[in-house]
């Protein structure tokens, strides 16, 4: 009995022993991951195949990218003689915003050089008339109502126009550029997402196919980008101006903007080399033949398939391109 304990306990001991010495065996495979995640490092090299890298360089970006526009305003010479051409708007609150807009300047116009001007005569006029007693005190007290109320008038009426000024604002449209504009004009309004405003200038070129036309493309200059992001959709009107003097293009039409999108000499990675976690951005930097760095990285935008990266890692950098995730998993635990 006691022979056989003995057999069964040394049979388990030696068990033991051999599967600490396996554990072992698999242990010195695995990657080694130190300082909180941010290095790894393999001790197998015949594995790292399975991780691509490229080395950057300040290349120059360029990509296309396309929104959908509708024709907003098309603006017409006026057969009337009118010294100012028509704004023939696709919607009609905004022609209604601007028919007012124009009424209240006149209005504006009309009390500051006129009325006010007659007020603050007549207003001198009866202090000196009360000064050598030939108006009494109800004379001045109403020469400085009149007053008054002109100066309330004006300041409702430029309040007015401020209201009517930012609606049209707000659709895209500068009111000094509707004013200025000349016959054969028509203006296009898209909307373009928040994270591409960055890759379009102002002033530049773009390319323009309207459903009505599929085998003509027109030429378009960005006249202007909106103040004004749009809280629940993130994007941002874009004014475009395209030379109507065909008198093809009518208020309404729909159409496709080509942007010629442009990054000169930045530092770029390629969007498969970017991890984000809890909002910050990472890439595994290549630091040796068996080891990668976690590094943080400031982007900016997307360029196709290359994202800008503004500060974190420098020009001839190796970065990791494929197996990224499983680096992740590696460096931050899961």
């Amino acid at each position: 009995m006691k022979h056989l304990f003995f057999m069964v306990f040394l049979s388990f001991l030696m068990t033991s022993c051999g599967s600490e010495t396996k554990s072992e065996g698999l242990q010195g495979h695995s990657p080694i991951v130190s300082n909180h995640g941010i290095n790894i490092q393999f001790s197998d090299v015949s594995h790292l195949d399975f991780f691509k890298t490229e080395i950057l360089n300040n290349d120059t970006l360029s990509s296309k990218f396309m929104a959908p526009a509708h024709i907003a305003a098309t603006v017409v010479a006026s057969r009337e003689g009118a010294n100012q051409p028509l704004i023939l708007f696709e919607n009609h609150e905004l022609a209604s915003h601007f028919t007012q807009l124009a009424q209240l300047q006149i209005n504006i116009n009309q009390i500051s050089n006129i009325n006010l001007k007659q007020r603050r005569i007549e207003l001198e006029r009866t202090k000196d008339l009360q000064a050598h007693g030939v108006a009494t005190g109800q004379d001045l007290l109403d020469s400085e109502s009149a007053l008054a109320m002109e100066q309330s008038a004006l300041a409702n009426e430029k309040a007015a126009l401020m209201e009517h000024e930012s609606k049209l604002v707000s659709a895209g449209f500068s009111v000094d550029v509707l004013r200025k504009s000349k016959a054969g004009t028509a203006f296009l309004i898209c909307d373009i997402p928040e994270n591409q405003i960055g890759n379009i200038e102002e002033n530049s070129t773009c390319s323009i196919q309207f459903n009505a036309f599929p085998n003509t493309e027109f030429t378009g200059r960005v006249d202007a980008i909106a103040e004004i992001v749009d809280p629940s959709t993130r994007m941002v009107k874009v004014r475009i101006s395209v030379d109507n003097s065909s008198r093809k293009l009518k208020s309404g039409m729909f159409g496709d903007v080509t942007f010629n999108l442009s990054d000169h000499h930045n530092l770029s990675v390629h969007q498969n080399a970017l991890v984000t976690v809890q909002g910050r951005h990472y890439v595994f930097k290549k630091i040796s033949e068996n080891e990668f760095e976690r590094k943080e990285v400031k982007i900016g935008q997307q360029i196709g398939d290359r994202i800008i990266i503004f500060d974190g890692i420098s020009t001839t950098d190796e970065l990791a391109v494929e197996g990224v995730l499983q680096l992740k998993g590696l460096s931050f635990g899961y």
